[in-house]
């Protein structure tokens, strides 16, 4: 295996083993190529999960890490910096929201909006305290804290992690009678994922969305929208929301708004839910330093200037197309939106690892996720021609008659 093979072994020594990547090791990018510490070239159709959008190492943002990292990396927010406020007026002007509070992970940015709806919920909407209720939906994912894993139907997510925060209830996603009978007077949030990412690419009912707007609407509720993943053009519309032409009252983003080389992460609302915190009631360290915020800026202009969503949902939708026509005897469906795909494998062919091995040793790169579903994620600066060249290959593998791809 070369030098590979001792950089994993140096991993499994000293790392915790909490994850089970793939079995390469990466040590260059650009756009949508990596290599490999023994000069193997991969095209990336992960993403690092959605957050390297604008494509590995974009020249745009990276000189403005470069020129922020010459000037000033971090002041706290003890004092003032020329980048956060520029940043989240143009995030905010963006996306059409009133205020934006800056965090560093998606997790952090899903915490933070849970704080910000309950104290909405017991100040604005005089819901009796502690008793504020938020509704989540089963196979959800919306980061790895103790409160937020809590709140997970996945065993593993929570088992030895106990015990956990109170105050959630959780329905089927994509059930909207089950929303609508979750809802009752101390409920202060909905909490929802447009599309289910790590749930498996799940994609509900056509105008699901919408519907809970308005039940939401009608009874006070803030609905909560997740775009840590699916936000900033991966689905083909800037906010996948938007599919349903759906302004959220709270929105959470990470992932590709730090242009997959640092981590920053927001949440937006209007000025009825931003208004309920006060200095000291919450904040970071790094949450709106001058470098991740100089990153920000950067990182959405190159999805406006690039126009990012459009070529996501105009490649994703010729992609999912090419790859039903496979019609391969293991896939049981093809699902997403834009380029955010998954193909399911029937149980009866295996799990989706062996087909995601068996892409790697043709030089792509997915990764399974629900044990069923390899998901095809790849940088939206990829072009048509390069997709057309992996289809080959995927293809291939989708096509081996084994019941296992060797």
């Amino acid at each position: 295996m070369g030098r590979t093979d001792g950089f994993i072994k140096e991993v499994d020594r000293w790392s915790a083993h909490n994850y089970h990547p793939l079995p390469v090791v990466i040590e260059r990018g650009e756009g949508c190529w990596v290599w490999d510490v023994d000069g193997n070239r991969y095209l990336d159709m992960l993403s690092a999960y959605s957050a390297v959008n604008q494509g590995h190492r974009h020249p745009r943002i990276l000189a403005a890490l470069k020129e922020q990292a010459d000037r000033l990396t971090l002041t706290s927010r003890a004092f003032h910096n020329d980048q956060m406020g520029p940043f989240l007026h143009q995030l905010c002007e963006l996306l059409g929201y009133a205020r934006a509070l800056p965090m560093n992970t998606g997790a952090e940015a899903v915490e933070t909006a849970i704080k910000a709806v309950r104290k909405w919920g017991y100040t604005v909407k005089n819901v009796p305290a502690g008793a504020a209720e938020i509704v989540v939906c089963e196979e959800n994912f919306h980061g790895r804290t103790t409160t937020i894993v809590g709140f997970s139907s996945e065993h593993q997510y929570r088992h030895g992690f106990g015990p956990f925060t109170p105050g959630f209830k959780m329905i089927p996603y994509g059930d909207i009678a089950a929303l609508r009978g979750a809802i009752n007077e101390n409920t202060v949030g909905f909490l929802v994922e447009p599309i289910q990412g790590e749930g498996g690419v799940i994609v509900p009912p056509a105008g699901y969305l919408k519907a809970a707007a308005e039940l939401c609407g009608a009874a006070n509720v803030m609905l909560m929208v997740d775009e840590i993943q699916t936000g900033l053009g991966r689905t083909g519309q800037m906010l996948c929301a938007e599919w349903d032409g759906v302004r959220p009252d709270i929105i959470m983003l990470g992932k590709a708004l730090g242009g997959g080389v640092y981590p920053v992460s927001a949440v937006l609302a209007d000025r009825e839910i931003m208004d309920v915190f006060t200095p000291g009631d919450h904040g970071s360290t790094f949450g709106g330093n001058p470098l991740g915020a100089a990153v920000g800026r950067a990182a959405l202009q190159v999805i406006v200037d690039e126009r990012l969503p459009e070529r996501a949902a105009e490649l994703g939708a010729w992609f999912m197309e090419e790859l039903r026509a496979i019609d391969s005897p293991h896939v049981a469906e093809v699902r997403g939106k834009g380029l955010m795909i998954g193909v399911v494998i029937k149980e009866a062919s295996g799990t989706a690892r062996p087909f995601c091995e068996s892409l790697k040793e043709r030089g792509i790169l997915a990764k399974e996720t629900h044990q069923q579903v390899v998901r095809f994620a790849p940088p939206l600066v990829i072009t048509r021609e390069i997709l057309q060249e992996a289809l080959e290959s995927i293809r291939e593998v989708l096509l081996i008659p084994a019941a296992q791809p060797s």
